[in-house]
């Protein structure tokens, strides 16, 4: 069935003039092609059209996708100019993917287009319509739940209503569990009274901080799930293989203290204890969220205020491929383009089967009854599969492989459960370009794999793709471990002029391979070089998780640093978890990282590895080029072990850097009205929880902290209110005032009285109520966090120690100190800032400046930190000095000895 769906025009005006621009660059290659490109045969498909025309114009336009498939397929032999394939205004609801092939291809030079009418915004959807909502009960709390009728047996695990995303059933778990080898023994027989047990999931979140209580997941760069198998009074059985590929894998025997696969620890952690559990009935009790019963064949949901899911366009996401472009490297896809088109509602079953979601990095995840055992620990175990790390890839719901000059323009990703767009392996010259990926559980955009790493085919290598002028935020929703733009094995790829924001960890990461060197064995050699990432605005990246970057990479990138991986003009902010705004992680060979302006970031660039790759021994690091950045980590020059660190400029924000390369980075001018769509302004839409709430006690009172909501919906937060229990206070703060402090303190509580606490987001945008409705969206807030573990509040009277290993790096006119924090994690009394002090010594002006954030907040020690500090005076000399401040006061300070200002 296809239905009409009425878009926001400017929404439909701004991707319509990105297709355009995009479009006219295609027209202008295919110009120079052919002396007839200018007959242009146009397929029309209409929600009203029917399938037995002939599509040859609007009147006769046809009905399905697949139909104009097959007119493709009769004209595209001996083509004489460009297919047209236009769609009108509409949902084009898939009965089955648009499998494409090498029949499929634009021939003679000309291409097969794939696009939207004039002003039309259609949406090729996964979905299945859900009606029917009556409502049918209320929670323990008293809120209302609608149900209504859905078919049975959908690998659903995403709903819709009206284009903004609802929340599984989640919460804490009810009961006490202790581990066992199959799974747990519960407390009590509590959750054997559930519904349907195999519908549960354990989530183990990972994460950072010593405030944070989730730092458990596989790594602090996972969060991976479980579904469980059965439960019997207090028994719980893990769902296989899930289980055993989350538990229990190989341990090396050399004493490295790693696992085989090199990449985090051998089981979940935290005694394997989940975080939260999602996907039972027995959880709904906030409004936004739903429960989807596969074997009833029934959908229940609780609404948000003033929302009537009985006159609301609610969507299931079925179906796992929207469009699938399959070649060979003798016969590959080839010469398509897809320009004006929204793809939604696709879904991924994988972590809803007993394979789980048994992460390694970035989505991709260990599956297969041995797999622990043996999935690509290659060289490094008897029986490993090859090569090493060609762990399970997350797909996408729109696919393509072995592909040549496939395009994508104007276009927009959204509303997906799985990654956005893969472009596999032997994807060549392909073109991303003017897009939206938003609203994506996992990934945004993959290219390339992790499964070939030295093609011996030429149409298997992934090679000379580009992906320029898109925004991507706000993705990574559901498996929070995602990225952004995964790159596995690839050549010649160039990442430019996009902007990504607000991903809960990295937003580009490139490379695989390189974690060998953690027991001094080289890295994977690979076929990937010429790989460019430019001029890219990155911000609120590593909201969520931790052990990332904004631009991470891992492996051999180059055979030298002429061909290896380049780094350039990328303007990086405000980067929040423990990692590094460009991270040169294991194995980063031959990158060259010159002329990023960095600031407001936990760490800006890192780290150094020692090279193992032969003739190298480890007596020398991989080669790295890292010159003429402006950023506020200071380091020294040096060119110590080939490694030259050189002319690189401190500064205290964007205003000391170029405005050549600031006004330069992220979205070209004509592509900027893409920062306008946002597909998730649906009505009633309400951000997300923050995450990852914790507490200490002060005395009568507590200091909560949290992780920010980073997917928003397309209502952006402008506070967060913190709620006490018992009793009920409440404080609220303005959201961006918290990201200066990271902690709320919430004062008048009764010392000896054991509280926990919740946060919400809240926004006061009510620009998208329907009419009429304005009122009742003002003010809207998210449903509250999970609640943070009990605090105490009593008198504290310890004060910080001292910050160790303090040091001082002098800029132009400032300073860049560096400090440990000395307070262990877990201590009774965090630190809440630091006093950064310099006394001049010919004046003895003092100056002062405090400190505050996540990093101050929740490094542990033996973490580097750092500040700036501006406006000092040319010549003088300061003495410099740092002390850490808790809830007791101000602790005693650390030198950094005496500098002299350059």
């Amino acid at each position: 069935m296809i239905r009409v769906r009425r878009r926001a025009g400017r929404v439909a005006a701004a991707l319509g003039a990105a297709a355009a621009l995009a479009a006219g660059t295609t027209a202008a290659a295919s110009t120079g092609s052919s002396p007839d490109n200018h007959r242009v045969t146009t397929v029309f498909v209409s929600p009203w059209g029917n399938d037995r025309d002939s599509g040859a114009n609007p009147g006769r336009a046809v009905h399905s996708l697949q139909r104009a498939q097959q007119i493709v397929r009769s004209l595209d032999s001996a083509m004489r100019g460009d297919i047209r394939v236009e769609l009108a205004d509409g949902t084009y609801q898939l009965s089955q993917p648009l499998a494409l092939d090498a029949r499929d291809s634009g021939t003679d030079g000309h291409t097969v287009i794939w696009t939207a009418a004039p002003g039309a915004h259609p949406v090729i959807s996964g979905g299945t319509l859900v009606s029917g909502f009556r409502p049918s009960g209320r929670t323990s709390g008293g809120a209302q739940i609608w149900s209504a009728p859905a078919p049975a047996g959908l690998p659903s695990r995403e709903m819709y209503i009206d284009g903004h995303r609802a929340q599984r059933a989640s919460g804490v778990v009810p009961v006490t569990l202790t581990a066992t080898p199959t799974g747990y023994t519960a407390s009590s027989d509590l959750m054997a009274s559930w519904g349907d047990p195999t519908d549960i999931e354990f989530v183990y979140s990972g994460g950072d901080g010593y405030w944070s209580l989730h730092t458990g997941g596989l790594g602090a760069w996972t969060e991976p799930r479980c579904p469980i198998a059965s439960i019997s009074g207090t028994t719980i059985t893990m769902a296989e293989p899930c289980w055993i590929n989350s538990t229990q894998r190989v341990m090396r025997t050399d004493g490295s203290g790693r696992t085989v696969n090199l990449v985090g620890p051998a089981s979940v952690g935290n005694h394997e204890l989940p975080t939260s559990v999602e996907n039972a009935r027995e959880l709904l009790q906030q409004p936004g969220q739903f429960y989807y019963d596969a074997k009833a064949g029934r959908v229940d949901y609780i609404p948000l205020p003033g929302e009537r899911p009985n006159h609301a366009d609610v969507e299931l996401a079925t179906a796992q491929t929207l469009v699938s472009g399959t070649g060979t490297a003798d016969a590959p896809v080839h010469d398509i383009a897809f320009s004006g088109l929204q793809f939604s509602y696709g879904t991924w079953d994988q972590p809803s089967s007993p394979e789980g979601f048994s992460e390694i990095q970035a989505g991709y995840t260990i599956t297969g009854a041995d797999g622990y055992a043996t999935q690509g620990l290659c060289q490094f175990i008897a029986g490993g599969t090859c090569p090493f790390g060609n762990w399970t890839k997350e797909p996408g719901n729109i696919s393509f492989n072995h592909d040549q000059r496939i395009s994508f323009s104007g276009d927009v990703f959204t509303h997906l459960g799985a990654a956005g767009l893969d472009l596999g392996d032997g994807s060549q010259n392909a073109t991303v370009k003017g897009s939206v990926f938003t609203d994506i559980s996992g990934n945004g955009l993959e290219l390339g794999g992790v499964d070939d790493p030295e093609p011996a085919v030429a149409g298997d290598h992934t090679v000379g793709n580009q992906i320029t002028d898109n925004h991507i935020f706000s993705t990574s929703v559901e498996y929070r471990s995602g990225v952004g733009i995964d790159v596995g094995y690839a050549e010649n790829s160039l990442i430019s002029h996009n902007q990504l924001d607000h991903t809960p960890y990295t937003a580009i990461s490139l490379g695989w391979g390189g974690w060998p060197d953690k027991i001094k064995a080289p890295a994977i050699a690979n076929s990937s070089h010429g790989n460019v990432v430019s001029d890219n605005l990155i911000y609120d990246a590593m909201q969520y998780l931790a052990d990332g970057g904004a631009i991470y990479t891992q492996g051999i990138t180059g055979t030298s640093l002429a061909d290896g991986e380049q780094i350039t003009g990328n303007v990086i902010h405000d980067i929040l978890d423990h990692g590094h705004a460009i991270y040169c992680d294991n194995g980063s060979t031959f990158m060259t990282i010159t002329s990023n302006v960095e600031y407001d970031n936990q760490n800006d660039w890192g780290s150094r590895h020692a090279d193992y790759v032969p003739p190298a021994t480890g007596s020398t690091d991989d080669p790295l080029d890292v010159e003429h950045n402006y950023w506020q980590q200071g380091d020294r020059d040096s060119t110590a072990r080939n490694v030259t660190v050189a002319s690189n400029t401190i500064i205290t924000g964007p205003q000391d850097a170029p405005s050549a390369i600031v006004d330069a980075a992220g979205l070209e001018p004509r592509y900027r009205g893409l920062l306008s769509v946002d597909p998730g302004r649906g009505h009633g839409a309400v951000p997300y929880a923050p995450q990852q709430a914790a507490a200490f006690a002060g005395e009568g009172a507590a200091y909560v902290s949290f992780t920010p909501t980073f997917f928003d919906q397309g209502r952006p937060v402008t506070s967060y209110t913190v709620t006490a229990s018992p009793g009920g206070k409440q404080v609220t703060v303005d959201a961006a005032a918290y990201l200066k402090t990271f902690y709320v303190l919430v004062p008048g509580l009764t010392d000896g009285t054991a509280y926990t606490f919740t946060v919400t987001a809240g926004t006061s945008d009510a620009r998208h109520g329907r009419a009429g409705t304005e009122a009742a969206w003002a003010g809207a807030h998210s449903a509250p966090s999970l609640p943070t573990g009990a605090v105490t509040p009593g008198p504290t009277t310890a004060l910080p120690a001292a910050p160790a290993s303090a040091s001082a790096d002098v800029g132009v006119g400032d300073v860049s100190v560096h400090w440990n924090p000395e307070t262990v994690a877990g201590g009774t009394t965090p630190t809440l800032s630091y006093d950064v002090t310099l006394t001049d010594q010919k004046t003895g002006t003092v100056t002062t400046v405090t400190e505050t954030g996540k990093t101050e907040v929740w490094a542990t020690k033996g973490r580097d930190t750092f500040a700036v500090v501006g406006g000092l005076t040319h010549g003088d000399a300061y003495a410099v000095t740092v002390a850490a401040r808790n809830a007791a006061g101000l602790g005693p300070a650390a030198s950094a000895g005496v500098v002299t200002i350059g």
